[in-house]
């Protein structure tokens, strides 16, 4: 299965995240909440962000390998996801709006193929 190696390397992305906004906030000493603080809001954002989309994405990922899509095409999407995820930590941290708009546009096109094989290839 070769979208699990990609479902473990976001996985390992999500606790680097997680981390990311642990070190934000002991830097910071806000225990909870934000405090208004630009860095740990965007910190959080980051994280936040990647749960609202990736689990999603790595099942319709999943399920179009399962109903028989290519190796290369399962590669090619799920190296486009974590791809496009950085792209999209990078632009929240580091407030690059061309970063996070390259990520969200990487995203949301893996959703959207990923669907649209599904509903092509169902009857396969």
């Amino acid at each position: 299965m070769i979208i699990s190696t990609y479902a473990a390397l976001l996985a390992f992305y999500y606790v680097y995240l997680s981390f990311n906004v642990i070190k934000v906030r002991r830097k910071e000493q806000i225990s909870l909440g934000d405090n208004g603080n630009l860095k740990l809001q965007r910190a959080v954002r980051a994280h936040a962000n990647f749960m609202e989309y990736v689990p999603f994405t790595i099942i319709l990922l999943f399920l179009a390998e399962y109903q028989g899509l290519a190796s290369h095409y399962c590669n090619i999407l799920g190296a486009a996801l974590l791809i496009g995820r950085v792209f999209h930590n990078l632009g929240i941290v580091e407030a690059r709006l061309k970063y996070r708009q390259i990520g969200t546009v990487v995203t949301f096109l893996v959703m959207v193929i990923s669907a649209f094989l599904l509903l092509v290839t169902r009857n396969s």
